[in-house]
This record gives structure tokens, sequence and C-alpha cells, in this order.
């Protein structure tokens, strides 16, 4: 499973009693290096005598993965590729849309997605009888008796349909959406080509469509950001972020894998603008819960962790505000 991602691509591994093996990104794409998919995969088959049950990449922040090196690494060897295009609906590879190249695709209908059922999500199965065992499962497992017997663990993770009602109504504007989103990717990078240290994140070709949900930017480590010297002083007492929920309290600003000052710095003085930054995903293999899980990196996640920050992008985000936004980056960096 790819290492730079939000928690929800990992943790389904570890309620399932199975062990997540981290593969960091290649650094244009930012997403699952085939090279080290393959160099993991060899590996563990030598220290364990198995090969990984799937191979789990992500479309970061919209963003596909190199689709055409995964999936022949995945026929090689006979490893089922499930696709996490929980941020990338409707994002492309070479004209084909995400989560329709393995064995499943999962997209997230969550609050903050390129649309919404206020929650959940969806699965893409290749075939009837895959959708019917997954159904099966999601509906408690039930064998057919006019009483409940279960031959297997069932779950109940079905939509209600008030949810899937709205999510219908939702697909007929997801077109629409990935527009406005790609039309405010067009517009930072026409604002912010000539501000110096900045750097926005793009498609490295055009086998590359990206929905671009969020759009992303990095800083150059020497950028002076207002207030800089403060950053990381004090402990932060509220989630960072959209109705996080409740958070564990900690002791420490600090951990040993952090942004930089100044992307931290950046995020507070965009906050005091009321504008919401932030950073991007910390990487898995350095997240103290997965202390312990094999991980094959190479140092491109944990760079981009020191540099990058999340900018809005969302159906409500206007030219305006694309503009307020940027005008107030300029305003945070000391000349």
């Amino acid at each position: 499973v790819q290492s730079f991602t939000f928690c929800a691509s990992s943790h389904p591994i570890t309620y399932l009693g199975a062990t997540p093996i981290f593969i960091d990104s290649e650094p244009n794409s930012w997403n699952m290096d085939p090279e080290l998919l393959e160099k993991a995969i060899l590996d563990r088959k030598s220290k364990t005598g198995k090969y990984p049950k799937a191979i789990v990449p992500v479309a970061l922040y919209g963003m596909p993965y190199d689709c055409d090196k995964i999936m022949a690494i995945s026929d090689k060897y006979g490893i089922p590729v499930i696709e996490d295009a929980a941020e990338g609906c409707g994002s492309r590879w070479k004209g084909q849309v995400l989560g329709t190249f393995g064995k499943f695709g999962v997209l997230s209908f969550n609050g903050n997605k390129m649309i919404t059922t206020s929650g959940g999500g969806a699965l893409i199965c290749r075939d009837a009888e895959s959708k019917n065992n997954i159904m099966w499962y999601a509906t408690q497992a039930r064998d057919a008796y006019p009483y409940y017997q279960h031959t297997a663990i069932g779950y109940n993770y079905r939509m209600s349909n008030i949810c899937a009602g709205i999510g219908r109504g939702q697909m007929t504007i997801l077109n629409d959406h990935i527009e406005h989103h790609k039309h405010v990717q067009t517009l930072y990078k026409a604002l912010l080509k000539d501000v110096e240290g900045i750097v926005l994140h793009e498609a490295p070709s055009a086998d590359y469509d990206s929905n671009y949900w969020l759009c992303t930017i990095t800083l150059d480590e020497s950028l002076k950001i207002r207030g800089q010297e403060n950053a990381y002083k004090e402990v932060i007492r509220t989630a960072v972020g959209g109705a996080a929920g409740v958070i564990h309290m900690v002791d420490n600003p600090t951990t040993d894998c952090q942004p930089n000052e100044n992307v931290e710095a950046l995020r507070v003085f965009m906050f005091s603008k009321k504008i919401e930054a932030r950073p991007v995903w910390k990487p898995m293999h350095k997240q103290p819960v997965y202390k312990n899980a094999p991980a094959y990196v190479n140092g491109v996640s944990e760079a981009l962790f020191k540099v990058g920050i999340c900018l809005p992008a969302g159906p409500y985000v206007t030219d305006e505000d694309v503009r307020y936004i940027v005008d107030c980056i300029k305003e945070a960096i000391v000349k």
C-alpha cells in the first residue's frame, strides 16, 4: 500500500489482521513508485515465502498513479490491485477512469470529496459475481433460510437509500465539479507562476488526467514566512481542518517528522486570513501506529511532507477567492 496517503488506505488492512507493507512515492506523480513496488514484492517473497495479498495504489489529491506499470506488475506476479481512488473520482489514466483498472476500485463520497452522499462511498466491481459476493458480506452474510443463519462473518456496510439518492443526484454534476477544480488549478498556476519559492504540483504528462481534488504547492526551504520564528512553539489545542472530531491531546508540539517551519507558519498565517490550508499527508510509514510495519522507502514522501501544503479548491471556491488566497500567500512571504 502507498505510504504517502491518508490512514484510510492502510487501516482496513490492519482491521483484517493483515500487515500493511508501505511503498514510497515517485517524485513526479507523488504516487506509488512501481520500481519500489516490485522490489518490495520480491523481498517479501524471499523473507516470508509468500507474495503480498493485494496492491493498493492511491490517487493522491486526485493525481493518477502509473496504471500501466502497476497493472503490469500485478499481472506478472498474480497479485490483484485494489485502487484507492477515494480522492480520484473522475480522474483518468490515458483516458480511462480510475477505479476500473484493478480487481476493485474504491471511491469516496465524503463531505469534502468531488461529489458527496454526506459520507460513505462506492466500490467498483468488474463483474456481477464479485458484486454479489461483496454485497453478501456487506449485508451481514446471511444464508438462504427463512431465519438468520451465518456461515461467514458479515458486516453492515450498506449505504442508506437516502444517501444513495443524494449520490445519484450528485453524479449528474460530477463533470461540472471536475471542470471547476481543473479551472481552479489553472488559475493558481497563472497567479503563482512568478512567485519565487513556490511550486504548484502539476500532472507529469498528458497521461495523468487529474481531477485536482486539491491543489497543492511546495515551498522552497529557504523561503521566509511571517511568524516563522514562532512555528511549533505551542501545542495545538484543536483539530486542524474540517470536522475532525475528537483529538488526542499531546504534550510536545513537535515530532521527528513534520513540515518545515515555513510551511507551518504559512498555515497559521493563512488561517489568520480565514483561509484553511493544510499540510500534505504525513507518510504512513512515519506514523507511530505503524512504526513496526515493513516499509520500502526512497525519501520522496518524507521530503514532500516537509515542504508541501494544500490549498482550497472546492466547488464554492470562486476566482475571486483564488486571487485572495494567492494575494495572502504573497503577503505572507518575507522579502
